[in-house]
């Protein structure tokens, strides 16, 4: 029985690895007002920043429609594979929630395995990828559930915001919450820690952003996987991927924007990298 690998949209993968991978990435919702969009699939990563900075109305998220997520793990089911099914954190979504409130009623759901990985962006991606390349290599469920465990002990996403206002109109602002009412022009650095943001560092101008995020990496003895991710800068992220390369192979590296859904919170200009440690 092969295993299938599901995931959601803010893993942030790119089409052309999620499909070699046979990676299943469901999209999660966004809404301006009352228009609704799949992630990724109706609004370009383009079209939304535009609406974002040019429109009066406040866009929000929310997870797939009950039942989307499960259909498609049943159908794989179906088909006679199992499923392992690794999603954004359950303090930052209700998709893990829903899913387990969902178990239940899922026809082969000794085949079926849900992680809640306490990431998302690309360090959920870097997660998930390392779990395809391992279903792709015949490995079992089990073995690949307590590897993916393994791996979330060790991954991190640390992002350089250009503005908070985004987290905390959207309500997601979590412990960076102290960040808020500086008088000073200074740019948040938020890192993922136990599935929720937390402040890492204030720096003073994004052009400090780079270096910062470089040496990040720098401090590390060795990281068995990498990601940069922007928002609406890609020069910026290309020029941190060739300056990353001297630790880590550059055709190895992931390179993404930042999915809408979660762009809804980061806003423009964000910069972040993504990492395992080894």
């Amino acid at each position: 029985m092969a295993v299938k690998i599901v995931t959601d949209s803010t893993s942030d993968i790119p089409a052309s690895i999620a499909q070699a991978l046979g990676i299943t990435v469901v999209p999660m919702t966004l809404l301006f007002g009352q228009e609704s969009f799949r992630d990724r699939v109706d609004i370009s990563i383009e079209e939304f920043y535009r609406r974002l900075t040019q429109e009066d109305i406040a866009p929000t998220t929310t997870q797939p429609p009950p039942g989307v997520f499960t259909n498609v793990c049943q159908q794989i089911l179906h088909n006679g594979d199992a499923v392992l099914a690794i999603v954004i954190s359950s303090k930052l979504s209700g998709l893990y929630s829903s899913i387990i409130n969902a178990f239940d009623t899922i026809t082969g759901k000794e085949h079926f395995y849900v992680i809640d990985s306490k990431l998302t962006s690309l360090s959920l991606g870097l997660v998930v990828i390392e779990a395809a390349r391992m279903a792709q290599n015949g490995a079992g469920l089990a073995e690949i559930s307590s590897t993916v465990n393994s791996l979330i002990a060790k991954s991190n996403t640390v992002m350089a915001f250009d503005t908070l206002k985004y987290l905390a109109k959207g309500g997601r602002i979590g412990k960076a919450q102290c960040l808020l009412g500086s008088l000073l022009p200074v740019k948040p650095v938020l890192i993922l820690k136990d599935g929720e943001i937390t402040p890492l560092t204030r720096l003073r101008s994004m052009t400090t952003v780079s270096d910062y995020l470089f040496n990040q990496i720098a401090g590390l003895k060795k990281v068995s996987a990498l990601g940069v991710g922007h928002a609406t800068t890609p020069d910026t992220a290309y020029a941190l991927l060739n300056r990353l390369a001297v630790f880590f192979p550059k055709e190895q590296m992931i390179h993404s924007p930042i999915s809408p859904v979660l762009g809804v919170y980061a806003g423009p200009n964000v910069l972040s990298i993504s990492y395992i440690e080894e």
